[in-house]
């Protein structure tokens, strides 16, 4: 059974397998995990050999008939629905990790769904962008650090564990790729209103060119003197979580 690559899912399945051996042993030992996306099973005659509790998700329905008939010791654990509309929250009673070659064209809201079951997922392995996987690993003050690399790294580790070439897909996509890693911190949860601190972020980053007390005229309180701290001076590239953290306390007195 033959599985054709959709467009429309942006489906570009990995063929070369120690590429596929390097991105399962990037993941810590893990009784249970999730994969996401598994295509024609590349990662997951991998993960079927490190763990009984494995279950997948994927959208397509050619894919999910091939994995069937080829992996028939996995039918049960096999869910066909879209991941981003699916309640991952239910999938298991303990914590999971969460492993994929993620579609290019929904990796960041896919991470945002991590973000909001955080409390159950200690650690991600996923193949992205290699453009969005340097995104997510940028230090305060570089060009591409933005929104997702500040949200996501408030409650995760980010590590960018190596470029994967474009040749070794069918069919190559036009960019190269990256695996990136996520452990998630010890705290968190923060000493803020998260969802407020999530807009602050957001808000902030939609006119990054400016100066906070421009960008967040919006948000500042009643009355609020923004000329009394110099936060309000710096661009949004220039802090860091603590900085954020601290805006995010300030605009919600």
């Amino acid at each position: 059974m033959h599985v054709k690559p959709k467009k429309s899912l942006g489906q570009h399945f990995l063929k070369d397998e120690n590429i596929a051996k390097k991105i399962v042993a990037g993941l810590s030992k893990n009784d249970y995990v999730l994969e996401i996306g598994p295509g024609t099973g590349v990662l997951t005659k991998y993960l079927i050999q490190s763990t009984e509790n494995l279950k997948l998700i994927e959208i397509d329905q050619e894919s999910v008939a091939f994995l069937e008939s080829t992996y028939p010791e996995i039918k049960s654990k096999i869910i066909n629905a879209d991941f981003l509309h699916f309640d991952i929250s239910k999938l298991f009673m303990e914590e999971f990790a969460i492993i994929g070659n993620f579609p290019y064209n929904i990796s960041s809201q896919i991470f945002f769904k991590i973000i909001e079951n955080r409390h159950k997922i200690p650690e991600v392995v996923g193949m992205i962008q290699k453009e969005v996987a340097e995104r997510l690993a940028a230090p305060p003050g570089n060009k591409i650090y933005g929104i997702l690399t500040v949200i996501l790294g408030a409650f995760y580790e980010i590590k960018y564990l190596f470029t994967v070439s474009e040749n070794v897909f069918n069919p190559p996509p036009r960019v190269k790729s990256a695996v990136v890693k996520l452990i998630r911190k010890e705290k968190f949860t923060l000493d803020c209103n998260e969802k407020f601190f999530m807009r602050v972020v957001k808000t902030a980053f939609n006119q990054r060119r400016k100066t906070l007390r421009n960008s967040l005229k919006s948000m500042l309180p009643v009355g609020f003197d923004h000329t009394q701290h110099h936060i309000f001076t710096k661009r949004p590239e220039q802090l860091g979580l603590d900085g954020f953290l601290l805006l995010t306390n300030l605009l919600s007195k």
